[in-house]
Formats: C-alpha cells, sequence, structure tokens
C-alpha cells in the first residue's frame, strides 16, 4: 500500500468534517416553509413541491450513486455544491409555483449527487486506512457537525428572513460555492478491480477507462447486483423500509412545525430560537448514538421510534412548552438513529455497490415523502396541522409496535 496515497485518504475524513460544516449552514432550513407560504402558496402546495423533490430524489437517487462508483466520489460532490448553488439563485427570483418546483429539483439532483458520494468515500477512506471498525463514532462526529451548523443557520436564517428573505438565500449561495473547496483537496479512494484486464489498484477515473465495456453496460450490471444483494439479504431492505418511514415522519414534523409555531403567533426569529433548542437536543443525541447502540444495540431503533410517535401526539395538545419539549425529544432520537442505520447498512452491504445501494436508501426515502408530504398539506388544509400531526403520531405508533412484534416473534 503506497504511503502517499494512505496519508492522502486519511486525511478525507477531517477535510469531510469541514465539507459538512459549511454545507449544512443552510440558512433555508428553518424558513422555506415560511417563504413559500409568504410567496402565497397553501400548505397543499408547499407540500407538493416538496413531493416533488423528492420525485426528483427518485428518478436521480441511483443514478447518480452509480455514477459515483464508476466515475468517482469526488467529482459528484463537486457536481452537488454546483447543483445547490443554481438552487437557491432560483429561489432568489422565483415568482409562482412552477419556478419553486424547478428550483427544488436541482436542489435534489445537488443532493442526490452527494448523498451516496460522501457517504461512501468516509466509508471506503476508513476501510482503506484499516479504520473501518470507527466508522460509527466517526458518523456520529459527522452528525454531531451537521446539527451544530445547522443550529447556527437556523438562528442566523431566521433573524435574516425577519428582515429580508433577500439576504437569507444570498447568503445559502455563497455558502454553496465555499463548500466546494474542501472537497476540493479530497482524494479518490483507490479500488481493487477484479477483472481480467491489467488493472489493479487504480482510482475510481482511471478504472472507468480500464473497463472494455460501455458505461451503459457497467450500469446495467451495478443495478443487477444490487438487486441481487437485496434479494439475497433481505435484512438490507428491512432496515431501509423501517428508518426510510420513521425519517419521513421526523422530517415532515421538522418541516411543518414552522408553519406550526408561525401560527401560534410567534415571529421567524422565536422560531428558529425554537428549532435551535430542538438542534442542540440534536447535538446531543448525535454524541450519545454510539453508547445508546452499544447499550441497547437495535432495541434502541424501536425506542427512538416510540419517542418520535409520541412527539406528534403531544402537539395535540396545543401548550407550547409540551410542544417544544417533545420536539426536542423527537430531535434528540432522529439524531441517535442516523449513526445506527448507518452503520447496521454499512456492515451489510459490498464496497463496490455502497454507494448505490445507500442512494437506495435515499430513494426508499424519498418515496415516503412523496407519499405523506403532499397528503399531510392538503389534510392541514382542511382540518388543521394540530389534528393531522395527531393522526400520523398515532399512524407511526402502531407501524412501530407491529413491526417490532413481528420481528420478535421471528425470534
Amino acid at each position: 500500500m503506497d504511503n502517499k496515497v494512505t496519508n492522502h485518504v486519511k486525511r478525507n475524513v477531517k477535510l469531510d468534517y469541514i465539507s459538512t460544516f459549511i454545507t449544512n449552514l443552510n440558512m433555508q432550513s428553518s424558513i422555506w416553509v415560511l417563504y413559500l407560504a409568504y410567496c402565497g402558496l397553501s400548505l397543499a402546495q408547499i407540500g407538493l413541491v416538496e413531493g416533488i423533490y423528492h420525485a426528483t430524489s427518485i428518478l436521480f437517487e441511483i443514478p447518480s450513486g452509480a455514477l459515483a462508483d464508476l466515475l468517482g466520489r469526488k467529482r459528484c460532490m463537486i457536481l452537488s455544491r454546483i447543483c445547490i448553488a443554481i438552487s437557491c439563485m432560483i429561489m432568489l427570483f422565483a415568482k409562482g409555483f412552477w419556478f419553486f418546483a424547478l428550483s427544488f429539483v436541482i436542489q435534489a439532483l445537488g443532493n442526490n449527487l452527494n448523498s451516496g458520494s460522501e457517504e461512501a468515500l468516509i466509508y471506503d477512506s476508513m476501510k482503506y486506512t484499516g479504520q473501518e471498525d470507527q466508522y460509527i463514532n466517526v458518523y456520529g462526529k459527522i452528525n454531531f457537525i451537521i446539527e451544530v451548523s445547522q443550529g447556527i443557520a437556523t438562528v442566523t436564517g431566521g433573524i435574516l428572513a425577519e428582515f429580508s428573505y433577500f439576504w437569507c438565500y444570498g447568503a445559502c449561495l455563497i455558502i454553496a460555492a465555499l463548500a466546494m473547496v474542501p472537497v476540493a483537496f479530497m482524494a479518490e479512494v483507490p479500488l481493487i478491480i477484479s477483472s481480467d484486464n491489467d488493472c489493479t489498484k487504480k482510482s475510481y477515473s482511471h478504472s472507468a477507462r480500464c473497463s472494455q465495456e460501455s458505461i451503459r453496460q457497467m450500469v446495467t450490471f451495478h443495478f443487477k447486483t444490487c438487486f441481487q444483494i437485496l434479494k439475497s439479504d433481505i435484512r438490507i431492505l428491512k432496515i431501509i423500509t423501517y428508518y426510510s418511514a420513521v425519517f419521513a415522519a421526523q422530517t415532515l414534523l421538522f418541516f411543518y412545525s414552522q408553519q406550526y409555531y408561525f401560527e401560534m403567533g410567534y415571529n421567524k426569529i422565536q422560531i428558529s430560537l425554537i428549532l435551535l433548542i430542538t438542534s442542540i437536543l440534536s447535538c446531543a443525541g448525535a454524541v450519545a448514538s454510539e453508547k445508546l447502540f452499544r447499550r441497547f444495540g437495535e432495541k434502541i431503533a424501536f425506542i427512538g421510534t416510540l419517542a418520535i410517535a409520541m412527539a406528534f401526539v403531544g402537539y395535540g395538545f396545543q401548550n407550547i412548552f409540551l410542544s417544544i419539549t417533545v420536539f426536542c425529544i423527537a430531535g434528540f432520537f432522529n439524531s441517535v438513529l442516523y449513526p445506527v442505520q448507518s452503520e447496521l447498512l454499512n456492515r451489510l452491504i459490498p464496497s463496490k455497490q455502497r454507494a448505490t445501494l445507500i442512494s437506495v436508501n435515499s430513494m426508499f426515502f424519498s418515496i415516503a415523502m412523496i407519499l405523506l408530504f403532499p397528503l399531510a398539506g392538503m389534510l392541514a388544509d382542511k382540518w388543521g396541522l394540530t389534528a393531522v400531526f395527531v393522526g400520523i403520531g398515532v399512524v407511526l405508533l402502531i407501524f412501530t409496535i407491529c413491526w417490532n412484534f413481528r420481528d420478535n416473534c421471528k425470534k
């Protein structure tokens, strides 16, 4: 193993810490629902825009993961940042539903290019340097950095939006450009090519040139292999399905809570402070994830999902103190579960298909969001957000109990 290459690869983790921090200074995350409502969109239209975002994810998630596996994770990460910058620029000047939809489409493409690429690059970097046993610890740190960065962005975004939405999205555009810098210094992880040609340990870009197959044939073979893996190991499919449903519910709670607190009479700065408190608890969840997983094992998924379900139900009392409390608890356990799911998946996924199968995971999440978000928006326009939150909480509670009861019976 080349020591120079190894040292370069080792830097990927630290560079990703920096990249993650900058990328997640996403100031629009705490105000985009309010911004679209300010621009005249109903909750149903806001839900539809979010549905379009996730429909785009379904179309491009797996191809983007395959592109990362075949042509290089670093290149895809840079393209991701470019797409995010373009999306922010459109949001700055959009004046109608379809322009907002276009912005969300480009943002989804950018996130697709990054989702499987970044996680696969970091895991394979650690595997290449013999540090994969520390992955859940590193992933927990990354999640912690995400929460800290988003917490800063939440408050800053709320303050900027209270004065001008233009300044908020202008700052997002600058941040998207800055996020490309640390990625540019990352190294592709060398990959063993087990084919009959004379390629040995090469970079992704070079391995693609070495192959005698066309890109189309390679992608087709790639997808077939991933399908066979899912078919042969039902554990991967179960992990993806369960966590996709839970994370989709929590995402809906986070975003629609902006409107919930606005309807209770709070301004954008106050709402951003509520989201900041939640982010702080989420940071604690990211830090505690490894210890809780080692203490409770896979049972932590059941505990965490129950807490998220009860948070939805807690909103039904329309008590501000209770709402903020359960919102924070849900954020804590959501951050606990992200590294747990990643650890469980990466234990089972082969390296060559890692980015693609991680993208399959994101695709399942997108399907859940397409079904849940527009439906919740339409029902909220009719019956109010409170009733919708309670209904989702009850459904999630039943889903969790039934799913875990079935698994226990099988054991």
